[in-house]
């Protein structure tokens, strides 16, 4: 009998029995409707409030409890704003440095999120970490260094001053990498097959797949950067130069004379144009958002 017939089989291993997980509880239909009721109440009181209390008189305007629906709208408070500060102008230099920002965000984070998805280099991972670090650091932070590049080059006071530093984004270029990880690596190798290069296989193949990502890029550089108060305040000085945030501040003062009508109807207005971006992006913005949850 040989060592190989001695042998026995092992002996099974003592299982120990498997507990079953108990599923969360989820809510009913009703308590749906319930939460979801509230949570749109939280969201849109401020704004109802907000809109509602530009159009009541200064002494409506603090009356308890609050009136959502004004008996009798006043619309005299937008006439006011367009009085007390140049509505034309502040709207126009802030779409013109809001959307030269997202636009550029949009070109700059899809090439950015590319390099570091699909192409290989020395230290792609430390200058990718490089990248994530500044998202950690606050604008305050690196605002002086700035001012002072920005005052060396003799862009002082000027619009260039508040769009080049914005356009280079480290979010957009994490979201646009991992959008470009999620998309088949099979498409860039047919087009090298073919003898596309690294540009054309971007620009022909990535670029327009990951459109729904760099859309989500663009309107939310537009949002944050539409109600950027910090960085004009310290760049701008000229009030040619001021944005909408910015100019909307002068009309504090009616707040001395208890008319937060005119105040609110400045706000009103500013809010606008970010609505109608919201709005005109919503659907390819949901598009991006919801790109990998069918995969």
């Amino acid at each position: 009998m040989t060592a190989t017939a001695l042998r026995t089989a092992p002996a099974p291993r003592a299982t120990a029995p498997r507990t079953r997980r108990r599923a969360l509880p989820t809510p009913s239909g009703a308590t749906r409707v319930v939460i979801l009721l509230v949570a749109a109440a939280l969201t849109l009181g401020p704004v109802v409030w907000t809109i509602s209390t530009s159009l009541r008189s200064p002494a409506e305007s603090f009356t308890l409890p609050p009136q959502f629906i004004p008996t009798d709208p006043d619309f005299s408070p937008y006439a006011q704003v367009f009085q007390q500060v140049n509505m034309g102008l502040l709207t126009l230099n802030s779409a013109l440095v809001t959307g030269v920002i997202a636009v550029g965000q949009m070109l700059t984070a899809a090439l950015a999120g590319y390099a570091f998805a699909r192409l290989e280099f020395r230290g792609r991972g430390l200058w990718f970490a490089l990248v994530l670090a500044t998202m950690m650091v606050p604008v305050q932070v690196t605002i002086v260094p700035i001012f002072m590049l920005i005052r060396g080059i003799g862009l002082s006071d000027t619009l260039l001053a508040l769009i080049l530093p914005a356009i280079p984004t480290a979010f957009g270029t994490f979201l646009m990498r991992q959008y470009f990880l999620g998309l088949p690596l099979e498409l860039g190798e047919a087009a090298s097959i073919d003898g596309a290069g690294v540009w054309r296989t971007f620009s022909s193949i990535y670029a327009p797949l990951a459109l729904p990502g760099m859309a989500i890029v663009g309107i939310l550089a537009f949002n944050f950067h539409w109600n950027e108060f910090f960085r004009p305040l310290i760049f701008s000085i000229s009030e040619q130069n001021y944005t909408l945030p910015l100019g909307l501040v002068s009309l504090q003062g009616n707040l001395g004379t208890g008319s937060i009508s005119v105040v609110l109807a400045g706000v009103v207005l500013s809010m606008i144009p970010a609505l109608v971006v919201f709005v005109v992006g919503q659907r390819p913005l949901r598009a991006g958002l919801t790109a990998g949850v069918s995969k």
